[in-house]
């Protein structure tokens, strides 16, 4: 390999990395599992004020540590038919084990964002109109299957603005949903 090819592939790989790691792993269908999701989606806990012979230590201004601004959310792979909104089987498999996790003790309070993602692959327009319908038709199966209030859950089209892989577009892992825990 010359400098010039070496140069070339860490560039790619300088432009691709932030976007990798800003987003996190994507669950393939099939490897979901509830214990896994709700890690994944529980918000931070924030950790007790230390104290000190009687005198506490501040960590902030409200006697906390510090907790991520970054809500907590994860994202999966989610499989449609082609051009549509219609969920595989293997999709509705995924989905039951997410309702199970959203039902949990420690996620039930919570309200959820459930965003549809497209790959770049078409008319932006069309693709954002199809991630919507897809974030709306993953609300309604969780709704009617797994009986979540649908008060707790936003379905938001992104259509291909944010990509995971932005060298491959046809990726798999940018055609997706990603469930963003909304409560603090």
């Amino acid at each position: 390999m010359n400098a010039r090819s070496l140069l070339a592939a860490l560039a790619s790989l300088a432009v691709a990395l932030p976007a990798l790691a800003q987003e996190g792993p994507v669950l393939k269908e099939g490897h979901v599992d509830v214990g896994t999701l709700v890690d994944a989606l529980a918000p931070a806990e924030p950790k007790p004020p230390v104290r000190t012979r009687s005198i506490r230590m501040v960590r902030d201004d409200v006697g906390t540590a510090p907790v991520s601004s970054k809500p907590a959310k994860v994202s999966l792979t989610i499989t449609f038919d082609t051009n549509s909104a219609n969920l595989t089987p293997r999709a509705r498999q995924s989905l039951d084990v997410v309702g199970q996790a959203l039902a949990s003790e420690k996620l039930a309070a919570a309200r959820f964002a459930i965003e549809g993602h497209a790959d770049p692959r078409g008319v932006s327009a069309a693709n954002l109109k199809l991630s919507q319908l897809r974030a709306e038709s993953v609300r309604d199966y969780l709704v009617d299957t797994a009986r979540i209030d649908r008060a707790r859950l936003d379905a938001v089209g992104k259509g291909d603005s944010e990509p995971i892989d932005r060298q491959n577009p046809d990726a798999p892992e940018n055609r997706r949903v990603t469930i963003v825990n909304l409560s603090r």
